[in-house]
């Protein structure tokens, strides 16, 4: 009996089962590389749909202690929290004549447009709540919000004063912040910031490492994972904010579906049997979740009239 081999079989003949291994952990490896909340969220390794994490809240304390006196104990304070990952599913609408590649081939192809959906959708939830299948407060900008660390931007102070007021606010809880994330247009204001000696606050990476601002590398989501009506920037330790991607890719094309959430030019839904077109549905599992509120931080925009 022959070896079933992906790199023989059309699209056209395989309309639904797993993505080749390969390429799904190359498009996997390329969600994690462009999401900003990966680039700096602690990674959990998860066989399953579920893992128990444990995490130290509280750590033991020293004593002093006399001649012959009897030492004193403590208990470090150990915390049990469930992560379990959501299901996240991308519809492309293609053209019929990709379905004359072969299932290696196709992916390829669709790469690069199934990992930018995945990255955009997973850092909308988990930045700002957008459509999440978290919990409401799993969310850096919830976290931030009822840790009372959100702040509102003031246009007309410096940018250094706040960004510094910013991280104070997660200092002062005895946290360090280690990573900002912000959105590429935020760029040409860092550049033009200076601190209180006159030296610039914004430095640009080399390549072999990110941007940093006050010190810290700074993580950019992209245009469309950023909502700036919410958010101008978001601080924080980010060893408190946990993900897993427990399994690969599946898939499934569909020939005669009406994708009612994409529409043509007139805003008519496109049904793929009239338009000769087939529609592509890829699916991952993704985990989230915020250990410590207080650890996050959000400089949120200026609402001044």
């Amino acid at each position: 009996m022959p070896t079933f081999n992906p790199a023989n079989v059309l699209m056209a003949d395989a309309l639904t089962g797993s993505v080749p291994v390969e390429t799904s952990v190359q498009m996997i490896g390329d969600v994690v590389q462009n999401s900003a909340v990966m680039q700096l969220a602690q990674f959990e390794e998860m066989s399953t749909l579920e893992k128990e994490i444990t995490y130290l809240a509280e750590g033991p304390g020293a004593y002093w202690v006399g001649e012959a006196e009897r030492i004193q104990t403590s208990k470090p304070t150990w915390v049990t929290a469930k992560l379990v990952a959501k299901k996240l599913a991308v519809i492309l609408p293609v053209s019929n004549e990709f379905l004359a590649y072969n299932v290696p081939q196709f992916f390829q192809m669709m790469r690069p447009k199934i990992a930018e959906a995945f990255y955009t959708k997973f850092d909308q939830a988990t930045l700002f709540g957008t459509n999440s299948p978290y919990a409401a407060e799993h969310s850096i900008l919830a976290a931030a919000t009822t840790a009372g660390n959100a702040v509102a931007a003031d246009d007309a102070e410096a940018l250094y004063g706040q960004l510094n007021g910013l991280l104070g606010l997660i200092e002062d809880n005895e946290i360090d912040p280690d990573g900002i994330v912000t959105v590429r247009s935020m760029k040409q204001k860092f550049r033009g910031e200076l601190d209180s000696t006159g030296r610039p606050i914004y430095v640009k990476g080399d390549g072999t490492a990110p941007d940093d601002i006050l010190g810290l590398p700074i993580s950019y989501a992209s245009g469309k994972s950023f909502d700036k009506t919410k958010a101008v920037a978001l601080a924080g330790d980010w060893d408190m904010a946990r993900f897993g991607i427990p399994q690969g890719m599946t898939y499934k094309i569909s020939e005669d579906a009406t994708l009612t959430t994409i529409v043509d030019e007139n805003n008519v839904a496109i049904n793929l049997f009239e338009r000769d077109m087939s529609a592509l549905r890829v699916t991952m599992h993704v985990a989230f979740m915020v250990l410590q509120d207080e650890a996050f931080a959000a400089l949120t925009p200026d609402v001044t009239p």
